[in-house]
């Protein structure tokens, strides 16, 4: 948290100029939002593109507030390009996960920068384990691998269950992109945070395990 890097303006500025736009514009908006069916008959730039556009303000609004408050733990450690192959590969991540978990639904879309942001967000825990976070509904601190594990096991109980209108793929497939990216740019994390690093890999593996047995 602190003074916005410039990269992190234009990202935000992005994000409300393109969803504002599809706001007001349902034909731009059903053009580049995610489309499972769209995608296979090759409209591969909703993979991405669809991160730049939002259902609302809300929706906007709770995803650029997370993307503020852990950009810079990201930039610090990892630089400007560092933090772009992590924004960009967890966005990329998260929207094929979907496209692999929902292939047989063709009528299946979904927006939000969602994925790439919480990619952001779990590189920030491996980069800074010992820090706390607040969530809004929650008015105390959470130790950041307790939410880092957590957040994923629900994410794969949304998936199962299909709670609400929630892209639980897309959270848990950026999440997946933000922890691989960090780990190749960052493998010294394999000797400083080892436990946090072993930890986070358990729902994704679980993730696995369920999928290979049928159960999600």
């Amino acid at each position: 948290m602190g003074n916005l890097n410039l990269i992190t303006i234009v990202i935000i500025a992005a994000n409300v100029l393109i969803s504002y736009k599809g706001f007001s514009d349902y034909g731009f908006f059903d053009r580049y939002k995610f489309q499972v069916g769209s995608v296979q008959r090759g409209e591969k730039i909703r993979l991405f593109s669809s991160a730049f556009l939002h259902v609302d303000t809300q929706h906007l609004l709770f995803n650029m507030l997370t993307l503020y408050f852990f950009a810079n733990t990201v930039l610090w450690s990892l630089g400007t390009v560092g933090f772009l192959f992590i924004y960009i590969g967890s966005l990329l991540f998260g929207n094929v996960l979907s496209l692999y978990f929902h292939k047989n639904e063709y009528h299946y879309s979904a927006v939000g920068a969602s994925g790439a942001v919480t990619g952001i967000l779990y590189s920030a825990i491996l980069l800074e384990p010992n820090m706390s976070l607040y969530l809004f509904f929650v008015p105390i601190p959470i130790p950041a691998y307790v939410f880092g594990v957590g957040y994923l096991l629900y994410s794969i109980y949304g998936m199962k269950n299909r709670i609400g209108n929630i892209g639980h793929d897309a959270h848990f497939g950026g999440a997946v992109g933000g922890y691989i990216i960090t780990l190749f740019l960052a493998p010294s994390l394999f000797q400083e945070h080892l436990l946090m690093v072993v930890l986070l890999a358990i729902p994704i593996a679980l993730l696995y395990v369920l999928k290979k047995a049928g159960k999600i």
